[in-house]
């Protein structure tokens, strides 16, 4: 018995060393669901089986800064028409129905195509928030992986 736990514990070690990342985010722009100072569990295998959805929470590395670890909120895909009209996203002709947006930004931008291999990827707190409006698309090479929870403080607890 003392021998199985032994290796699911390992077990577990190895998955976490190797497929899980746990970033602090530091920053408002995924607020309210999202807070400064929470830890979220990143799974980094998730994109390697298939390619990003609208709606997925992404953790990635940007040119500017390669340090930093970014977590946004997918908005676009490949080939994927995107403007934003006075903070309203309209995706491929249809305004986006964006509940999560609880602190708008009132800016108009012009239409991009999101490229191959890339996402456009916007914060939940537009206000606040570097994302694809100033930096443009995130390629598939700059993801680290998808958030999936919020794990500290023990309020956050949950999925995302």
């Amino acid at each position: 018995m003392a021998n199985l736990a032994l290796q699911l514990a390992v077990l577990a070690a190895l998955i976490a060393a190797f497929f899980i990342r746990l970033p602090q985010v530091s920053g408002l722009s995924m607020e309210p669901h999202i807070r400064s100072g929470e830890y979220v569990m990143i799974n980094t295998f998730a994109y390697r089986l298939g390619a990003p959805h609208r709606g997925d929470i992404v953790a990635f590395r940007h040119e500017g800064d390669a340090r930093a670890i970014f977590i946004k909120r997918v908005i676009g895909v490949p080939g994927d028409h995107i403007r934003i009209d006075r903070g309203a996203v309209i995706l491929n002709g249809t305004k986006l129905d964006e509940p999560y947006v609880l602190h708008a930004d009132g800016r108009t931008f012009a239409e991009v195509v999101v490229p191959d291999a890339s996402v456009y990827v916007l914060g939940d707190n537009r206000a606040e928030s570097e994302d694809s409006r100033s930096f443009g698309a995130v390629g598939d090479g700059a993801l680290l992986g998808r958030a999936v929870a919020g794990i500290w403080p023990p309020r956050m607890l949950g999925g995302l």
